[in-house]
């Protein structure tokens, strides 16, 4: 198994939160096609699969031509009426032809890339992961198309309540020792958790280690690197599953939302801006932001030990609550300093 993905995460284009109702008009981007929406324990609308056909070099590690043909698998998705995802994503196959066959062929396997030759799986994997090459399939333009497509819903008022930049999670999964694909595997182990600094400049990473047991062949290795780009190598038994999707996507968002409330916090000057300015700068956070806090709520248990890793090395929700906590002293401190100049306290 060789599964790649790439998925895009940014603020809705909306002054406040939309409702559920809302959400379905904004993602329904194909006629006739139901958006599906969940509600519990938070709105979670998702777009119907959307196919893009490609026939493009695929990016490897050696620098070797290698020619993929199928569809990319897209959908954009909105979580507490609040974040907007775009995410893509292909399985890679060798085809059982020399040549390449007609579309028909590659739309009645969806989100099925078929290559040419011998599928060399590190090569791909390592390729893909680390790529800038502007001459390969590209499925973060993909998913950012999607995301452009419903930022541009007449159904939005553009006017967001505050400035964020969009993170990018490339990720890989393939099969472990222990797979039915054979593929030679990635990194594994109970610790494989690889991350840098959470911050939002990006930082070099560096090897974490501990983390909590994964099952038996598989791993784990989450990197940040520069300009929001973030990577993820996963190893799994076994072959595709839909689930490996859902925990990219939901490992994206919280990473998005971790990184979106370190720059308000940088930008409010703690300890240098007056109370009054602090507690402004704070506000969107409080308003749009600490209540879409659900890692892994959504996801099948099977993946929940990655959360578990994550969540040790490098400690997604620690780093997250530390940072809630200093919000609400800011507000706590700022609202009694206002009851004491109005006679209040």
């Amino acid at each position: 198994m060789l599964v790649m993905g790439e998925v895009r995460t940014g603020l809705l284009q909306n002054s406040g939160e939309i409702p559920e109702s809302l959400c379905q008009s904004v993602l329904g981007l194909l006629s006739g096609e139901r958006v599906r929406v969940s509600r519990r324990p938070i709105v979670y609308a998702v777009s119907p699969d959307q196919l893009t056909g490609v026939d493009c070099r695929l990016a490897s590690a050696s620098q070797a031509r290698v020619r993929g043909v199928g569809t990319v698998l897209s959908r954009a998705s909105v979580t507490g009426g609040r974040v907007l995802q775009g995410s893509s994503h292909i399985q890679v196959v060798r085809s059982e032809s020399d040549h390449r066959l007609s579309w028909s062929h590659y739309l009645a396997r969806p989100g099925v890339v078929e290559v040419f030759g011998k599928i060399r799986v590190p090569d791909l994997s390592e390729g893909f992961a680390e790529s800038a090459r502007n001459d390969c399939l590209d499925l973060g333009s993909v998913s950012e198309r999607f995301m452009d497509a419903v930022q541009a819903s007449p159904f939005l008022d553009r006017k967001a309540p505050f400035r964020s930049a969009r993170t990018r999670l490339r990720w890989v999964a393939e099969s472990g020792p222990t797979g039915s694909g054979g593929a030679e595997s990635g990194p594994t182990g109970s610790g494989g958790a690889e991350s840098g600094p959470t911050g939002s400049g990006g930082a070099e990473s560096g090897r974490a280690g501990g983390g909590a047991r994964t099952p038996e062949g598989t791993g784990i290795r989450f990197t940040l690197g520069r300009d929001q780009v973030r990577t993820l190598r996963l190893v799994l038994p076994g072959g595709f599953s839909p689930g490996i999707v859902d925990f990219c996507e939901d490992l994206a968002l919280h990473d998005w939302l971790l990184t979106t409330l370190l720059v308000i916090v940088e930008k409010a000057r703690v300890g240098t801006a007056s109370r009054a300015e602090v507690t402004a700068k704070l506000a969107p956070a409080v308003d749009h932001l600490l209540h879409l806090w659900m890692p892994a709520a959504r996801l099948d248990d099977a993946f929940a030990p990655f959360w578990e890793t994550l969540e040790r090395r490098p400690g997604f929700s620690r780093q997250w609550h530390s940072l809630v906590e200093r919000v609400r002293d800011q507000v706590a401190i700022n609202t009694l300093a206002l009851l004491r100049e109005t006679g209040g306290w």
